[in-house]
């Protein structure tokens, strides 16, 4: 186990340079540079004023080389205007030219600084996903046991009026958008003209303080869509194992239904839904966009949004390589979950 881990690990820092390369390549094609050389300077800057407002700050160099210094594996740019004033990626307002460090990138801890939000980047996804985080666990906390839930109880007994019932729930959850049943959730239960007024409309509240009336709407949205397709696949996963031969053999010996499903049946059911919901760590990451758009909740996927729309390249950076790594590790604690869920797996 301890082999295949570090194994792993190598074969994700390779993959994770590869898709960070990636990235930053798109996000330093010259469109993007231009629009940020005109959008930091002057909107009617000239082609020959944008080359030279790039060349001073470091942009037009190798691509490899701008990629080293993001990383913090190559030194850092510096260079010093015509009125005096000190620009580069190693540059901080404050900091001294004989103080400022000559490796500042990624590895170093300095992950830029927000052109839109003038601020560090790092502080920036900081913040922005110890947001999402709480609205994450709290939708895990409804979703998963809930779904898990529905999935057993309808693949205990396939092709009843129970599984057709949980089934069609399952369905109308998953089939309904965020944006739809967001809306809905307002109007019914947050509107103040015509709606039961039990929370919130907004969950801008919540950033500071979570509590029932904010938070109980954004989750209930997420959850229940999310809920639909972790059930279904809970409930495949069970009716296949309910009809196995070791299923057949428990019951002609006469143990009880309810040891047969929690005992022998529920463990080797749970494999195939554990994958699924280990998927949706990435797209709660990134997949609550319109979530928080809709509720105002400025988490981490709203700021992915406003890095992409207002053309923040170093914020970008940072939110990709988040949700690289929180990918990687999702699929990494995955693989692991196997081995303890089904014996018969091993690693050879």
């Amino acid at each position: 186990m301890g082999l295949f881990i570090l194994r792993r690990l190598g074969v994700m820092i390779l993959t994770a340079l590869c898709l960070t390369f990636v990235v930053f390549f798109l996000t330093n094609l010259f469109p993007n540079l231009e629009k940020l050389a005109k959008t930091q300077g002057n909107q009617r800057m000239s082609d020959e004023q944008v080359v030279s407002w790039l060349e001073n700050r470091g942009y037009m160099d190798p691509l490899f080389v701008k990629y080293g210094r993001w990383l913090g594996v190559a030194p850092g740019f510096s260079n010093t205007l015509d009125d005096g004033t000190r620009v580069g990626n190693c540059v901080r307002p404050g900091v001294a030219e004989e103080d400022t460090p000559r490796f500042c990138g990624l590895l170093q801890g300095s992950w830029g600084l927000s052109t839109v939000f003038r601020d560090e980047v790092g502080t920036i996804v900081g913040k922005r996903l110890g947001l999402t985080g709480w609205l994450m666990l709290a939708v895990m906390c409804v979703m998963v046991p809930g779904a898990l839930i529905i999935g057993v109880l309808a693949g205990m007994r396939e092709g009843s009026r129970l599984d057709r019932t949980l089934s069609t729930v399952s369905i109308t959850t998953t089939a309904t958008p965020e944006y739809v049943s967001g809306v809905i959730f307002i109007a019914i239960f947050a509107s103040s003209t015509v709606g039961l007024k039990w929370f919130k409309g907004t969950a801008t509240s919540a950033m500071d303080n979570i509590t029932w009336e904010n938070f109980t709407l954004p989750v209930l949205t997420i959850a229940l869509y999310g809920m639909g397709y972790i059930a279904r696949m809970t409930r495949a996963s069970m009716a296949e194992v309910m009809t196995a031969q070791y299923i057949r053999t428990a019951r002609l010996k006469g143990v009880s239904f309810s040891n047969i499903v929690m005992k022998h049946a529920l463990r080797n059911a749970l494999i195939a839904p554990f994958t699924v919901i280990m998927l949706q760590f990435p797209w709660l990451l990134n997949g609550v966009v319109i979530v928080e758009t809709l509720f105002n909740y400025k988490g981490f996927g709203w700021t992915l949004v406003q890095a992409a729309g207002n053309n923040d390249i170093e914020l970008l950076l940072g939110v990709s390589v988040v949700s690289v790594i929180v990918v990687l590790t999702t699929q990494l604690i995955s693989d692991i979950g196997y081995v303890y869920l089904n014996p018969r797996i091993r690693i050879s």
